[in-house]
């Protein structure tokens, strides 16, 4: 955590704050410096959590464009350009009425 400063180095600052600050003032300068460090540890986490959701949405986003690209490539592949002749559907029979066959008996010559 410390990185380089060693066991000796760590109680050579501790004595000169303890002459520094005196007996009374360092275990409130202690608790005051824990405080700020867990309230920067929240802080941080809260910031790398917003980066996340952040992300998490932009993701999204371009999840959807990407997909909406794909439904109207589809959709204009389907259509028939302007201008190209396009087929008539057959009529459809009428529903309400009946086809009669009818057959020549008549003979032939």
């Amino acid at each position: 955590m410390f990185g380089s400063i060693g066991m000796p180095e760590l109680v050579i600052i501790l004595v000169i704050a303890l002459i520094i600050f005196g007996p009374r003032k360092l275990p409130e300068l202690g608790r005051s410096l824990g405080k700020s460090i867990g309230e920067f540890k929240k802080a941080s986490n809260e910031l790398r959590n917003t980066l996340d959701e952040e992300i998490r949405i932009e993701d999204q986003r371009d999840q959807r464009a990407a997909l909406r690209a794909e439904q109207d490539t589809a959709i204009a592949a389907a259509i028939p350009p302007t201008g190209a002749p396009v087929a008539p559907a057959p009529p459809a029979p009428p529903a309400n009425e009946t086809v009669t066959r009818t057959t020549d008996t008549s003979p032939v010559a």
